[in-house]
Formats: structure tokens, C-alpha cells, sequence
């Protein structure tokens, strides 16, 4: 009756009753945050480097995020002011406890026309934040952009003379020969496979695995598998 799509989906609405916000956040430490008191014109080469279209404004540190910069609100003083502070132009942020179910926050993310909340702790800390990209892909899986690292059907791809691009689905013995390595695969077939069992835990995106020569940092994942690596040589 079903074809494994809308099997997959179903699924996912099914597991979005179950899973609550801490289970799918980023974590504060992987936040990419800009300060309340920086002028517009000093946090640009970040905007443009992340390409994100919202950012956690913080107070002191990451524990207390004031507010939320849109990128699109930045458009309008490129060419005019760019002394302007960060707090002038900041919208107020929405924030969701830990323990929120995420069906509930996708109501409420619908409902407040919103699309990014910051996630606090029992002590009013801010934990991480989650987005309604984040809610919905654990229904329909990732869904893509152009500012996502393209999943490409070639398992290794070179970005620059250290820095490589590695599908998570690359089999140990084509990244043994292609770097000339001779990494285990008695347990696991696949490079995402190996981090897997290196971490020993489903990872999230921009945690790093260090071995031998390599670091390894998760560009793509969900609670399934990896998808996606960044490799570079020390």
C-alpha cells in the first residue's frame, strides 16, 4: 500500500510525537553567534562565510542570547550605516525548553510564524537552538539548499591541497588507496561506518574525529547515519 517514501515519512511524523527539542538541537558550542555591541560592519565577513539565514545575538557569552539577527534585515545598511550596533537591528528570540515535544514546536513554530527558536536549560541558559528546517526533516529527511555541501556521487572530492570532502558511504578500501592509507575495516565497510564506531554515538553536525593524520568533521547527519565528511590532513 505504501512505497518506502511515504513509508519513511510516516515514520517520521510518527518518531516528531516522540522526540523533544534536546534531541535534535545545536548545541550552544556549535552556535554560530554574533555579540550584541559589534557594529554591523564587523560581523559581515561572518554573515557572508556562513551564509545563514539567522544568527543568535549573545550578551557576554553563549549562555545568554539576546536576540535573533536576519540576514535580510543587513541588506538595507550594507550601502548605508554600517556603524550601526547589532542590537538596533535584532529581533527578539523565541526560546523552547529542552523537553519540548517537537510536534508541539512545529504547531507553534507554525502558528508564531517563526523559524528559529533558542533552546534553554532548567537554569534559563540558552543549551543550543533549533530550527523548523530541523523539525521537518525528521519527516521528509534533509532538505537541501544551495548553501549545503553538495552530497556529489563521487565518494572524494578535493576543496584544496589539505582539505577533502569525503561521502560518509566512501568504502574503506577506496580511501585507503586514494590516500594511500591502510585503515581497518574488519567491523565496518564504510568511512561513515568508521566514525560511527570511533564516536560511538550518532553524531551531529561539527563534531570531529581525529586519527593518524586525519580530522574528520560531520558535515551532514541525522539520526539515521552519516551522510557527509570534511577531511583534513594535519
Amino acid at each position: 500500500l505504501l512505497d518506502a517514501d511515504s513509508l519513511r515519512m510516516i515514520e517520521g511524523v510518527m518518531q516528531v510525537s516522540e522526540l523533544r527539542v534536546r534531541d535534535i538541537m545545536i548545541p550552544r558550542s556549535q552556535m554560530v553567534v554574533v555579540p550584541r555591541e559589534a557594529e554591523l560592519e564587523t560581523i559581515f565577513p561572518l554573515v557572508i562565510e556562513f551564509a545563514h539565514s539567522r544568527f543568535p545575538v549573545i550578551e557576554e557569552d553563549r549562555s545568554r542570547v539576546v536576540g535573533i539577527l536576519l540576514a535580510k534585515d543587513l541588506l538595507g545598511y550594507v550601502l548605508r550605516d554600517k556603524t550601526v550596533k547589532v542590537e538596533e537591528v535584532m529581533r527578539p528570540a523565541s526560546v523552547v525548553p529542552e523537553s519540548k515535544r517537537l510536534n508541539v514546536l512545529l504547531k507553534e513554530f507554525r502558528t508564531e510564524r517563526n523559524h528559529m527558536a533558542i533552546v534553554v536549560d532548567e537554569y534559563g541558559n540558552a543549551a543550543g537552538l533549533v530550527t523548523i528546517e530541523d523539525v521537518l526533516e525528521q519527516i521528509v529527511g534533509k532538505i537541501e539548499d544551495e548553501h549545503d555541501e553538495d552530497e556529489s556521487k563521487e565518494y572524494i572530492s578535493q576543496r584544496s591541497e589539505r582539505e577533502f570532502i569525503v561521502n560518509a558511504l566512501t568504502p574503506i578500501s577506496e580511501f585507503n588507496d586514494y590516500f594511500s592509507t591502510d585503515l581497518e575495516d574488519t567491523d565496518c565497510d564504510t568511512v561513515g561506518g568508521l566514525i560511527l564506531q570511533r564516536l560511538e554515538h550518532f553524531p551531529k553536525k561539527g563534531e570531529k574525529v581525529e586519527f593518524d593524520d586525519f580530522v574528520f568533521e560531520v558535515l551532514r547527519a541525522d539520526n539515521r547515519r552519516v551522510h557527509l565528511l570534511r577531511l583534513k590532513l594535519r
